[in-house]
């Protein structure tokens, strides 16, 4: 298969397979632009970030929080809205605790962020608190400092390894808040409910992505079980969901945008406040069967990556196309614009090409003419 990009934007392709197990295939296209300054218009980077080959972590990688996740996802059924940055205290002066919000389109979330704490045992008592927290001028925002964790206190006694599903990456739980002591507290909470108690549990806060294995987006896997193995395997199972691909907290998931989206960063940039216009951009792809029609659709956005820290932020768009037999099935797929014509002279070459019938009939006219 020829693959030709007519853009200045990383683009590829991968094989995926659909519930019937017949393949699928993805074409993926990644721009990059810069996070502009308020009042300015957004731009094209002159530096493009490549497409994301696999998941990226903050640490050891199925045990840290996620960073990126491989852009060859198979199809998403919405949009994603992914911010990796950190919270700003305003004027960059030194503040306890901040407000960091971030808006794209009717999208709205906000969360607090409080300056370092650690849990420490109170004096007499196995009563664990809280430390008051240092002042900061900036702090990381991803769920390795957001609340959650795995408690492994009673590992060696009991075998036993407590998790906190919705975020095994993050720190302040414990089944037993004794194992707390001298530990960090998580940096992020929802608004006006602060992490202050080591037997509560609180809800997780963050931008970036959640994990494969993370509720709520575990539930959209499927079943993996004997009957799998025996009857559907290497076919997605039958209760697979396609929710599944989508790599961002729920509250961030956005219908597929079809017009610019504007965007409101509040404290997560040194300015504290950052407003920009992400701008509608169509992105078409063609692909050309062996026989039968070209099909000619736009891919859909189905990824907006904000990085305010790095000053650009990334859009990826996705076009997924059902295959009746296999890839041998396509001949070239074309991202970007090229002309119907450039097309067809190029598939048919040494052959004339015509729009319309009409063409075709004037033309015949003309040589016809031209022989008398």
């Amino acid at each position: 298969m020829i693959f030709v990009n007519e853009t200045t934007c990383p683009a590829s392709w991968t094989v995926g397979y659909q519930r019937d197990g017949r393949e699928r295939l993805i074409v993926v296209v990644k721009g990059t632009y810069t996070l502009p300054e308020n009042g300015e218009p957004t731009v094209l980077a002159t530096q493009q970030q490549a497409l994301v080959e696999a998941d990226q972590f903050i640490g050891e990688p199925g045990y840290s929080a996620p960073l990126w996740e491989t852009d060859y996802a198979h199809c998403k059924t919405a949009c994603d809205v992914l911010l990796l940055g950190s919270a700003h205290a305003p004027g960059q002066r030194a503040a306890l605790r901040v407000q960091v919000g971030l808006q794209v389109g009717a999208m709205t979330k906000r969360f607090d962020v409080t300056g370092p704490r650690v849990w420490h045992r109170r004096l007499g008592t196995s009563v664990m608190a809280a430390s008051a927290p240092a002042a900061f001028e900036r702090l990381p925002i991803h769920y390795g400092t957001a609340f959650g964790g795995v408690d492994r206190s009673e590992e060696k006694r009991t075998g036993r390894v407590d998790t906190f599903l919705p975020n095994p990456a993050g720190r302040g739980f414990a089944r037993h808040p004794a194992s707390l002591d001298g530990q960090l507290l998580p940096f992020t909470s929802e608004h006006g409910k602060p992490v202050t108690q080591a037997e509560a549990r609180y809800t997780p806060m963050a931008f970036s992505p959640i994990g494969r294995n993370w509720l709520p987006r575990s539930r959209f896997a499927g079943t993996y079980d004997q009957q799998w193995i025996d009857n559907t395997a290497p076919c997605w199972p039958d209760d697979f969901d396609d929710r599944y691909f989508q790599a961002a907290p729920p509250d961030q998931i956005i219908a597929f945008p079809r017009a610019p989206l504007d965007v409101r960063l509040s404290n997560l940039t040194p300015d504290g406040d950052r407003r920009f216009t992400i701008p509608h951009r169509p992105m078409p792809v063609t692909f050309i069967p062996y026989q039968g029609r070209d099909v000619e659709r736009d891919a859909l956005l189905d990824t907006i990556v904000l990085e305010p820290d790095e000053a650009r932020y990334t859009l990826t768009w996705r076009s997924v196309l059902p295959l009746g037999k296999s890839i041998f099935d396509v001949r070239e797929v074309i991202v970007g614009e090229r002309s119907r014509a450039a097309r067809m002279t190029q598939r048919f070459a040494g052959k004339p090409w015509y729009p319309s019938l009409a063409d075709a009939v004037r033309a015949l006219d003309r040589r016809k003419g031209s022989r008398s």
